[in-house]
């Protein structure tokens, strides 16, 4: 037999065995067959107005998990109200990019112990690809126990860990630093390796990278921690149809039913589902062009046509804190 015709046999084979294995979320005590999902909202502490759009999207919407960019210069802020509302879910997006042109960071580590994360702005590459050109994985992984040693100096315990940008998820050797601080630490990692049905569709997985994922969930769950068992990250990239008007009620009605639709086609498992809310001033327009679609997905969040759709589908909503505390039960 040939080894492709081989080895995409043992992926179906792999696929099969997924589907008849209970999902993590049942492992975690969640009834079989339920959506378990972390509405997660990235990017707090970059600026005032992310701050205000994820807690609005936490406190009066159904976002339940939060993860803090801890470079950045609105942190203080978004720690200090952290403080006074410690049921507040919130991680780590550990952050090895600065990619806004005007408005930029640096590497919390300094810039001579991780010269192949800075730029000749003295600030982190704006992109994946340059970090992954310039940069060794002892340096990433040194800028990760900056950002963590960071938040713990400031009185904040991450619930979990994920990636600004996805970069700990380029090279295999980032991955391995990423996982690694999370089992040694004994912090939940953002990495989805269960069935993997969006993820795999959204992000064009390949078999190797889906294999790999189903290897390292083990890993994690094997190490005490929780794993999801898919991953939905595509509202970054929905823009209103072409000659749409640009309103408040037209954003939030699209909006609003771009994640009815991706909360129905997920399947089973438990799953985070990313998006970037930000309460936008003057100010953020000059910062991010991304303005009208994060002001979006804090409009969705917000919108009770979202809530009622969640409680009539019985759809459970969870955080990455009670997702921790059920892997501490389960032998």
């Amino acid at each position: 037999m040939k080894p492709l015709i081989l080895f995409t046999l043992i992926l179906a084979m792999l696929d099969q065995a997924a589907a008849q294995s209970p999902t993590y979320a049942e492992k975690l005590g969640y009834p079989a067959g339920k959506k378990v999902i972390i509405m997660h909202v990235d990017d707090a502490g970059m600026s005032y107005d992310s701050n205000e759009g994820a807690l609005k999207a936490i406190r009066d919407g159904v976002a339940t998990s939060v993860s803090v960019m801890m470079p950045c210069g609105w942190v203080p802020g978004f720690v200090h109200y952290l403080k006074q509302y410690p049921d507040i879910d919130a991680g780590l997006h550990l952050t090895l990019t600065s990619e806004w042109k005007e408005y930029r960071w640096g590497p919390l580590a300094g810039k001579p112990a991780v010269k192949g994360l800075v730029d000749a702005e003295g600030a982190m590459w704006p992109n994946v690809a340059d970090v992954v050109k310039h940069a060794t994985a002892d340096e990433v992984e040194t800028e990760i126990r900056a950002q963590l040693e960071r938040a713990r100096t400031m009185g904040f315990e991450p619930t979990h860990l994920d990636s600004h940008m996805g970069t700990l998820f380029a090279t295999p050797a980032f991955i391995e630093r990423y996982i690694k601080v999370g089992m040694q630490e004994k912090i939940p990692v953002m990495l989805p390796g269960g069935h993997n049905t969006a993820v795999r569709v959204d992000e064009g997985m390949s078999d190797d990278l889906y294999a790999m994922t189903q290897t390292i969930g083990k890993q994690l769950w094997n190490a005490g921690l929780p794993v999801l068992d898919d991953l939905h990250n595509t509202s970054y990239g929905w823009k209103l149809p072409e000659g749409t008007q640009v309103t408040k009620e037209n954003l939030q009605n699209f909006k609003t039913q771009k994640y009815i639709e991706g909360l129905r086609d997920l399947k089973p498992g438990l799953t985070m589902v990313i998006m970037h809310c930000t309460d936008p001033t003057e100010i953020f327009p000059i910062i991010s062009g991304s303005t009208q679609t994060r002001k979006g997905d804090l409009l969705a969040m917000i919108d009770p046509k979202l809530k009622a759709y969640i409680e009539k589908e019985g759809i459970i909503l969870t955080t990455w804190r009670e997702a921790m505390q059920r892997r501490g039960k389960v032998k």
